[in-house]
Protein backbone atom coordinates (compact mmCIF):
# COMPACT_ATOMS: atom_id res chain seq x y z
CA UNK A 1 0.00 0.00 0.00
CA UNK A 2 1.30 3.44 -0.88
CA UNK A 3 2.03 5.79 2.01
CA UNK A 4 -0.13 8.55 0.53
CA UNK A 5 -3.19 6.36 1.03
CA UNK A 6 -2.79 6.97 4.76
CA UNK A 7 -2.69 10.75 4.41
CA UNK A 8 -5.69 13.04 4.16
CA UNK A 9 -5.58 15.07 0.94
CA UNK A 10 -7.33 18.27 0.04
CA UNK A 11 -10.12 16.35 -1.75
CA UNK A 12 -12.49 13.65 -0.54
CA UNK A 13 -11.76 10.07 -1.49
CA UNK A 14 -14.43 8.99 -4.02
CA UNK A 15 -13.88 5.33 -3.09
CA UNK A 16 -15.45 5.90 0.31
CA UNK A 17 -19.23 5.64 0.38
CA UNK A 18 -19.70 9.16 1.75
CA UNK A 19 -17.07 10.66 -0.53
CA UNK A 20 -18.74 9.19 -3.61
CA UNK A 21 -22.14 10.57 -2.60
CA UNK A 22 -20.69 14.00 -1.82
CA UNK A 23 -19.26 14.22 -5.33
CA UNK A 24 -22.16 12.71 -7.29
CA UNK A 25 -25.16 12.09 -5.06
CA UNK A 26 -26.45 15.49 -4.01
CA UNK A 27 -28.61 17.98 -5.93
CA UNK A 28 -25.69 20.39 -6.27
CA UNK A 29 -23.65 17.73 -8.09
CA UNK A 30 -26.33 16.73 -10.61
CA UNK A 31 -24.63 18.44 -13.55
CA UNK A 32 -21.34 16.74 -12.70
CA UNK A 33 -23.06 13.34 -12.63
CA UNK A 34 -24.75 14.06 -15.97
CA UNK A 35 -21.36 14.91 -17.47
CA UNK A 36 -19.81 11.66 -16.24
CA UNK A 37 -22.75 9.56 -17.46
CA UNK A 38 -22.78 11.23 -20.87
CA UNK A 39 -19.07 10.54 -21.26
CA UNK A 40 -19.66 6.90 -20.35
CA UNK A 41 -22.60 6.64 -22.78
CA UNK A 42 -21.11 8.75 -25.57
CA UNK A 43 -22.53 7.76 -28.95
CA UNK A 44 -25.24 5.71 -27.28
CA UNK A 45 -27.39 8.06 -25.24
CA UNK A 46 -27.40 11.75 -24.30
CA UNK A 47 -28.84 12.76 -20.93
CA UNK A 48 -30.28 16.26 -20.73
CA UNK A 49 -31.61 16.08 -17.18
CA UNK A 50 -32.28 13.59 -14.40
CA UNK A 51 -33.83 13.33 -10.97
CA UNK A 52 -32.57 11.41 -7.96
CA UNK A 53 -34.94 8.67 -6.84
CA UNK A 54 -35.25 7.05 -3.43
CA UNK A 55 -32.12 4.90 -3.28
CA UNK A 56 -33.64 2.35 -0.89
CA UNK A 57 -36.07 -0.21 -2.26
CA UNK A 58 -38.05 -1.57 0.67
CA UNK A 59 -40.58 -3.51 -1.39
CA UNK A 60 -38.36 -6.55 -1.70
CA UNK A 61 -35.88 -8.02 0.74
CA UNK A 62 -33.04 -10.48 0.45
CA UNK A 63 -32.48 -12.16 3.84
CA UNK A 64 -34.58 -9.34 5.34
CA UNK A 65 -32.11 -6.72 4.07
CA UNK A 66 -33.42 -3.91 1.88
CA UNK A 67 -31.84 -3.18 -1.48
CA UNK A 68 -29.95 0.11 -1.24
CA UNK A 69 -28.41 1.65 -4.36
CA UNK A 70 -25.60 4.20 -4.07
CA UNK A 71 -27.36 6.33 -6.69
CA UNK A 72 -30.68 5.69 -8.39
CA UNK A 73 -31.76 8.17 -11.06
CA UNK A 74 -34.46 8.72 -13.65
CA UNK A 75 -33.59 10.68 -16.80
CA UNK A 76 -35.92 13.21 -18.41
CA UNK A 77 -36.54 10.72 -21.23
CA UNK A 78 -37.49 7.85 -18.91
CA UNK A 79 -34.32 5.77 -18.49
CA UNK A 80 -33.36 4.45 -15.06
CA UNK A 81 -29.72 4.56 -14.00
CA UNK A 82 -28.15 2.69 -11.09
CA UNK A 83 -24.67 3.88 -10.09
CA UNK A 84 -22.74 1.73 -7.63
CA UNK A 85 -19.28 2.29 -6.17
CA UNK A 86 -17.67 -0.82 -4.67
CA UNK A 87 -14.38 -0.37 -2.87
CA UNK A 88 -13.55 -3.96 -1.91
CA UNK A 89 -13.89 -7.32 -3.60
CA UNK A 90 -16.58 -9.61 -2.30
CA UNK A 91 -17.83 -12.95 -3.56
CA UNK A 92 -20.74 -13.02 -6.01
CA UNK A 93 -20.38 -9.33 -6.84
CA UNK A 94 -21.52 -9.92 -10.43
CA UNK A 95 -24.59 -11.78 -9.17
CA UNK A 96 -25.37 -8.85 -6.91
CA UNK A 97 -25.23 -6.40 -9.83
CA UNK A 98 -27.53 -8.68 -11.84
CA UNK A 99 -29.97 -8.84 -8.93
CA UNK A 100 -30.01 -5.04 -8.65
CA UNK A 101 -30.68 -4.67 -12.38
CA UNK A 102 -33.48 -7.23 -12.40
CA UNK A 103 -35.08 -5.67 -9.35
CA UNK A 104 -35.10 -2.24 -10.99
CA UNK A 105 -36.66 -3.71 -14.13
CA UNK A 106 -39.29 -5.61 -12.13
CA UNK A 107 -40.24 -2.46 -10.27
CA UNK A 108 -41.33 -0.84 -13.54
CA UNK A 109 -44.14 -3.34 -14.00
CA UNK A 110 -45.10 -3.02 -10.33
CA UNK A 111 -45.23 0.78 -10.66
CA UNK A 112 -47.56 0.51 -13.67
CA UNK A 113 -49.81 -1.81 -11.68
CA UNK A 114 -49.86 0.54 -8.70
CA UNK A 115 -50.61 3.53 -10.93
CA UNK A 116 -53.58 1.81 -12.57
CA UNK A 117 -54.89 0.75 -9.18
CA UNK A 118 -54.85 4.37 -7.96
CA UNK A 119 -56.50 5.53 -11.17
CA UNK A 120 -59.33 3.04 -10.64
CA UNK A 121 -59.78 4.23 -7.05
CA UNK A 122 -60.10 7.84 -8.28
CA UNK A 123 -62.75 6.99 -10.88
CA UNK A 124 -65.63 7.47 -8.44
CA UNK A 125 -68.18 8.17 -11.16
CA UNK A 126 -67.58 4.86 -12.94
CA UNK A 127 -68.96 1.52 -11.74
CA UNK A 128 -66.98 0.17 -8.81
CA UNK A 129 -66.81 -3.26 -10.45
CA UNK A 130 -64.72 -2.05 -13.39
CA UNK A 131 -61.40 -3.84 -13.38
CA UNK A 132 -58.61 -4.46 -15.84
CA UNK A 133 -60.81 -6.75 -17.94
CA UNK A 134 -63.20 -3.82 -18.55
CA UNK A 135 -60.26 -1.65 -19.52
CA UNK A 136 -59.03 -4.33 -21.91
CA UNK A 137 -62.35 -4.29 -23.77
CA UNK A 138 -61.63 -0.73 -24.80
CA UNK A 139 -58.34 -1.75 -26.42
CA UNK A 140 -57.06 -4.47 -28.67
CA UNK A 141 -56.32 -7.32 -26.28
CA UNK A 142 -52.96 -8.17 -27.86
CA UNK A 143 -51.87 -4.53 -27.77
CA UNK A 144 -52.88 -4.16 -24.13
CA UNK A 145 -51.09 -7.34 -23.12
CA UNK A 146 -47.91 -6.22 -24.85
CA UNK A 147 -48.12 -2.68 -23.48
CA UNK A 148 -48.00 -3.84 -19.87
CA UNK A 149 -44.49 -5.22 -20.54
CA UNK A 150 -43.11 -2.14 -22.29
CA UNK A 151 -39.91 -1.31 -20.44
CA UNK A 152 -37.67 1.68 -20.04
CA UNK A 153 -33.94 1.08 -20.34
CA UNK A 154 -32.09 0.37 -17.11
CA UNK A 155 -28.40 1.27 -17.03
CA UNK A 156 -26.11 -0.16 -14.37
CA UNK A 157 -22.82 1.72 -13.89
CA UNK A 158 -20.47 -0.09 -11.50
CA UNK A 159 -17.26 1.62 -10.37
CA UNK A 160 -14.92 -0.93 -8.79
CA UNK A 161 -11.76 -0.26 -6.83
CA UNK A 162 -10.65 -3.89 -7.24
CA UNK A 163 -10.07 -6.55 -9.88
CA UNK A 164 -13.07 -8.83 -10.45
CA UNK A 165 -12.00 -12.41 -11.41
CA UNK A 166 -15.23 -12.89 -13.37
CA UNK A 167 -14.36 -10.07 -15.79
CA UNK A 168 -11.57 -9.70 -18.33
CA UNK A 169 -8.39 -8.03 -17.09
CA UNK A 170 -9.21 -4.60 -18.49
CA UNK A 171 -10.61 -1.29 -17.25
CA UNK A 172 -14.01 -1.22 -18.95
CA UNK A 173 -16.41 -4.08 -19.66
CA UNK A 174 -19.74 -3.39 -21.43
CA UNK A 175 -22.49 -6.00 -21.31
CA UNK A 176 -25.77 -6.26 -23.22
CA UNK A 177 -28.32 -8.98 -23.93
CA UNK A 178 -27.07 -10.20 -27.29
CA UNK A 179 -27.14 -13.17 -29.65
CA UNK A 180 -24.23 -15.42 -28.75
CA UNK A 181 -23.29 -16.18 -32.34
CA UNK A 182 -23.74 -12.85 -34.11
CA UNK A 183 -23.22 -10.49 -31.18
CA UNK A 184 -26.31 -8.52 -32.22
CA UNK A 185 -28.15 -6.85 -29.33
CA UNK A 186 -31.46 -8.62 -28.73
CA UNK A 187 -32.90 -6.32 -26.07
CA UNK A 188 -31.55 -2.76 -25.64
CA UNK A 189 -33.19 -2.16 -22.26
CA UNK A 190 -30.64 -4.04 -20.12
CA UNK A 191 -27.25 -2.34 -20.06
CA UNK A 192 -24.28 -2.73 -17.70
CA UNK A 193 -20.91 -1.00 -17.59
CA UNK A 194 -18.17 -2.26 -15.25
CA UNK A 195 -15.16 -0.02 -14.54
CA UNK A 196 -12.21 -1.76 -12.81
CA UNK A 197 -10.06 1.17 -11.65
CA UNK A 198 -6.87 -0.85 -10.92
CA UNK A 199 -6.61 -1.47 -14.68
CA UNK A 200 -6.70 2.23 -15.56
CA UNK A 201 -2.98 3.04 -15.74
CA UNK A 202 -2.80 6.14 -17.92
CA UNK A 203 -0.98 9.21 -16.70
CA UNK A 204 -2.57 12.63 -17.06
CA UNK A 205 -0.47 13.58 -20.10
CA UNK A 206 -1.75 10.41 -21.80
CA UNK A 207 -5.43 11.26 -21.25
CA UNK A 208 -6.80 12.72 -24.47
CA UNK A 209 -10.55 12.86 -23.87
CA UNK A 210 -12.72 14.35 -21.14
CA UNK A 211 -13.82 10.81 -20.30
CA UNK A 212 -10.22 9.69 -19.65
CA UNK A 213 -9.47 12.83 -17.63
CA UNK A 214 -12.53 12.26 -15.44
CA UNK A 215 -11.51 8.66 -14.74
CA UNK A 216 -7.93 9.70 -14.03
CA UNK A 217 -9.17 12.38 -11.62
CA UNK A 218 -11.48 10.01 -9.73
CA UNK A 219 -8.66 7.52 -9.32
CA UNK A 220 -6.05 10.01 -8.09
CA UNK A 221 -7.74 13.08 -6.61
CA UNK A 222 -7.65 11.90 -2.98
CA UNK A 223 -3.84 12.34 -3.09
CA UNK A 224 -3.84 15.89 -4.47
CA UNK A 225 -3.55 19.22 -2.70
CA UNK A 226 -4.83 21.09 -5.76
CA UNK A 227 -6.32 20.33 -9.16
CA UNK A 228 -3.59 19.93 -11.84
CA UNK A 229 -3.18 22.82 -14.30
CA UNK A 230 -3.85 20.42 -17.19
CA UNK A 231 -7.47 20.03 -16.03
CA UNK A 232 -8.88 23.29 -17.30
CA UNK A 233 -12.41 22.25 -18.31
CA UNK A 234 -15.23 23.81 -16.32
CA UNK A 235 -16.32 20.41 -15.03
CA UNK A 236 -13.11 20.13 -13.00
CA UNK A 237 -13.67 23.52 -11.41
CA UNK A 238 -17.04 22.23 -10.22
CA UNK A 239 -15.49 18.96 -9.07
CA UNK A 240 -12.82 20.88 -7.16
CA UNK A 241 -15.50 22.93 -5.42
CA UNK A 242 -17.68 19.94 -4.47
CA UNK A 243 -14.88 17.60 -3.42
CA UNK A 244 -12.80 19.99 -1.31
CA UNK A 245 -12.74 18.69 2.24
CA UNK A 246 -12.66 22.27 3.50
CA UNK A 247 -16.03 22.95 1.87
CA UNK A 248 -17.88 20.14 3.63
CA UNK A 249 -20.57 20.87 6.15
CA UNK A 250 -19.86 19.82 9.72
CA UNK A 251 -22.29 16.90 9.35
CA UNK A 252 -20.69 15.71 6.10
CA UNK A 253 -17.19 16.14 7.54
CA UNK A 254 -17.96 13.94 10.54
CA UNK A 255 -19.56 11.27 8.30
CA UNK A 256 -16.67 11.47 5.83
CA UNK A 257 -14.00 11.12 8.53
CA UNK A 258 -15.71 7.96 9.77
CA UNK A 259 -15.98 6.59 6.24
CA UNK A 260 -12.32 7.39 5.59
CA UNK A 261 -11.29 5.52 8.73
CA UNK A 262 -13.26 2.47 7.55
CA UNK A 263 -11.63 2.74 4.13
CA UNK A 264 -8.12 2.91 5.60
CA UNK A 265 -8.74 -0.05 7.89
CA UNK A 266 -10.05 -2.14 4.98
CA UNK A 267 -6.97 -1.29 2.90
CA UNK A 268 -4.63 -2.21 5.77
CA UNK A 269 -6.46 -5.52 6.28
CA UNK A 270 -6.18 -6.30 2.56
CA UNK A 271 -2.49 -5.39 2.51
CA UNK A 272 -1.80 -7.56 5.56
CA UNK A 273 -3.68 -10.45 3.93
CA UNK A 274 -1.65 -10.09 0.73
CA UNK A 275 1.61 -9.91 2.68
CA UNK A 276 0.69 -12.96 4.76
CA UNK A 277 -0.18 -14.85 1.60
CA UNK A 278 3.11 -13.83 -0.02
CA UNK A 279 5.15 -14.86 3.01
CA UNK A 280 3.32 -18.17 3.25
CA UNK A 281 3.90 -18.79 -0.44
CA UNK A 282 7.60 -17.94 -0.07
CA UNK A 283 7.96 -20.25 2.91
CA UNK A 284 6.19 -23.08 1.12
CA UNK A 285 8.34 -22.48 -1.96
CA UNK A 286 11.53 -22.64 0.09
CA UNK A 287 10.41 -25.87 1.74
CA UNK A 288 9.60 -27.42 -1.60
CA UNK A 289 12.93 -26.23 -3.00
CA UNK A 290 14.85 -27.73 -0.11
CA UNK A 291 12.98 -31.00 -0.42
CA UNK A 292 13.69 -31.10 -4.14
CA UNK A 293 17.38 -30.29 -3.55
CA UNK A 294 17.73 -32.96 -0.89
CA UNK A 295 16.07 -35.52 -3.13
CA UNK A 296 18.38 -34.59 -5.98
CA UNK A 297 21.41 -34.94 -3.66
CA UNK A 298 20.30 -38.38 -2.51
CA UNK A 299 19.88 -39.57 -6.09
CA UNK A 300 23.33 -38.25 -7.04
CA UNK A 301 24.82 -40.09 -4.02
CA UNK A 302 23.12 -43.33 -5.10
CA UNK A 303 24.55 -42.99 -8.61
CA UNK A 304 28.03 -42.36 -7.24
CA UNK A 305 27.84 -45.51 -5.10
CA UNK A 306 26.51 -47.48 -8.06
CA UNK A 307 29.46 -46.38 -10.21
CA UNK A 308 31.94 -47.60 -7.58
CA UNK A 309 30.14 -50.95 -7.17
CA UNK A 310 30.01 -51.34 -10.92
CA UNK A 311 33.78 -50.72 -11.11
CA UNK A 312 34.30 -53.47 -8.54
CA UNK A 313 32.52 -55.91 -10.83
CA UNK A 314 29.22 -56.38 -8.94
CA UNK A 315 26.22 -57.49 -10.94
CA UNK A 316 23.33 -55.21 -11.84
CA UNK A 317 21.05 -57.11 -9.46
CA UNK A 318 23.50 -56.62 -6.60
CA UNK A 319 23.83 -52.89 -7.32
CA UNK A 320 20.03 -52.57 -7.50
CA UNK A 321 19.72 -54.18 -4.08
CA UNK A 322 22.34 -51.85 -2.62
CA UNK A 323 21.18 -48.54 -4.12
CA UNK A 324 17.57 -48.95 -5.13
CA UNK A 325 18.30 -47.67 -8.65
CA UNK A 326 16.62 -49.29 -11.62
CA UNK A 327 18.51 -51.55 -14.01
CA UNK A 328 18.08 -48.93 -16.75
CA UNK A 329 19.66 -46.21 -14.58
CA UNK A 330 22.56 -48.51 -13.70
CA UNK A 331 23.20 -49.43 -17.35
CA UNK A 332 23.53 -45.70 -18.20
CA UNK A 333 26.34 -45.21 -15.66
Amino acid sequence: MRNEELTCGHFVNPFTDIGFKIIFGQPASKELLITLLNELLAGEHQIENLTFLDKENRSDNLDDAGIIYDLYCLTATGEYIIVEMQNRFHSNFLDRTLFYMCRAIGRQVENIREKRKKERELRTEEPAQEEEDDFMLREEKADYYGARYRLSTVYGIFLMNFREPGLDAKFRTDTVIADRESGKTVNPHFRQIYLQFPYFTKELNECETLYEKLIYTLKNMQHWNRMPDALKEQVFNRLEELAAVANLSMEDRIAYDKALDRYRVSRIVEEDARRAGWEQGLEEGMEKGMEKGMEKGKNEEKRSIARNLKALGLTTEQIQAATGLSAREIDKL
